[in-house]
């Protein structure tokens, strides 16, 4: 039979990957592990996502207090749900169109997504970063952690490719903030809007 109904489609999906769903997973992150699975039809994220001790607690709490999430990418904004943040009072943010972050990416010579979390260091309000797309803004805000200039309630750390990739994971790990890394190469910005949609749909749905 043929589902034509959105939310009947949605239903039957969750139900089909629950069916398949093999892997030993806690039951605070099925919820993102499902829905990153939904948005790729990739099992392999049922092992590959990591998260740190109490991420989903600690990114529920930012969200209910109604924190601002930065995205690398104007993809990864577009694809956050904008009725579920707004409810949560929560502001999207992602400066890589700015005009003086790419005069200053040019300027120094280095990428644009870099410079845009510096830029989002300056932010007043509790962030989550959710990078999908370049491992230099996730070794940016590395830098930025070690240097006691930003403090993220969590770090949704899934870049894919090839260069600096997995690197970028593994050092987004070991600074001390909570963080949901999809170890090795895969991710992308459609699965960094995912992990944010199912943490606002755990509070607004």
């Amino acid at each position: 039979m043929i589902i034509t109904d959105p939310a009947q489609i949605e239903a039957r999906s969750m139900q089909i990957i629950e069916s398949e769903l093999t892997a030993e997973i806690p039951e605070e992150h099925r919820a993102v592990v499902k829905r990153v699975i939904h948005c790729t039809a990739d099992f392999d994220y049922a092992v590959n996502l990591c998260f740190s001790a109490h991420a989903v607690e600690l990114a529920l709490a930012a969200l209910r207090g109604g924190c601002d999430i930065v995205t690398d990418t104007q993809m990864a904004r577009s694809g956050v749900n904008k009725a579920a943040a707004a409810r949560l009072g929560c502001e999207i943010h992602c400066f890589m169109s700015d005009p003086d972050v790419a005069a200053e990416a040019k300027t120094r010579g280095i990428t644009r997504a870099a410079v845009s979390m510096e830029k989002a260091a300056k932010l007043k309000k509790p962030l989550i970063f959710a990078v999908g797309n370049a491992p230099t803004a996730l070794l940016k805000l590395c830098e930025l952690i070690d240097a006691g200039a930003l403090a993220p309630r969590l770090v949704i750390g899934v870049p894919v490719g090839f260069v600096n990739v997995v690197e970028s994971k593994e050092e987004i790990m070991h600074t001390g903030v909570p963080y949901i890394v999809a170890r090795g190469r895969k991710g992308g910005s459609n699965v960094a809007a995912a992990i944010v949609n199912a943490l606002m749909y755990e509070i607004t749905r």
